[in-house]
């Protein structure tokens, strides 16, 4: 099984990490399918605004919801995050080298969001890295059963990750 997570220590740190990397696996010509993060400052100094991005080139679609200045709780947006996550598996039945999933977060916790998408990549064979927050990580380690490798949050390791476990396999004959 070819799946992966990181965590970086600070807020939206692990959104940059994994929206840099997808750049730059675009530009090795590894088909990435998935999600990254965009996270937006608003102008109103509430919390940031969430995007994702449905790679390789797809959409983006904004996945919190302005719920005032005074709420507090989850702010993202079910609906959103499940067409994000149709667009995915339309995207994964064509194919890719990597999966890239910006979170497993508490809908994926909670046996919903892309927790069939990152089982089905796994069962195709299809290496997939996610990012986590420690909230979330014992629920993602009962799903990984344990066989998730954690990397460290930094490009080098990520991208020798994905270089290992993309490369061409050799057939000895």
């Amino acid at each position: 099984m070819k799946l992966a997570y990181t965590m970086a220590s600070e807020r939206g740190d692990t959104d940059l990490l994994l929206q840099r990397l997808a750049n730059d696996l675009a530009g090795r010509g590894i088909k990435c399918c998935g999600t990254v993060q965009i996270n937006s400052e608003r102008a109103d100094a509430g919390p940031c605004d969430m995007d994702v991005r449905v790679l390789p080139h797809g959409a983006v679609l904004r996945i919190s919801q302005d719920l005032g200045a005074l709420a507090r709780g989850c702010r993202l947006d079910p609906a959103a995050l499940e067409t994000a996550v149709g667009l995915v598996a339309t995207g994964l039945s064509s194919g890719a080298d990597l999966l890239i999933i910006n979170k497993f977060g508490k809908h994926e916790a909670e046996g919903r969001g892309f927790r069939d998408i990152i089982a089905k990549a796994v069962e195709m064979d299809i290496p997939v890295l996610v990012g986590l927050n420690i909230l979330n990580q014992p629920a993602f380690e009962t799903f990984a059963e344990g066989l998730a490798i954690p990397l460290p949050p930094e490009p080098a390791a990520l991208m020798a990750w994905v270089e290992e476990v993309t490369a061409p396999t050799v057939l000895m004959v």
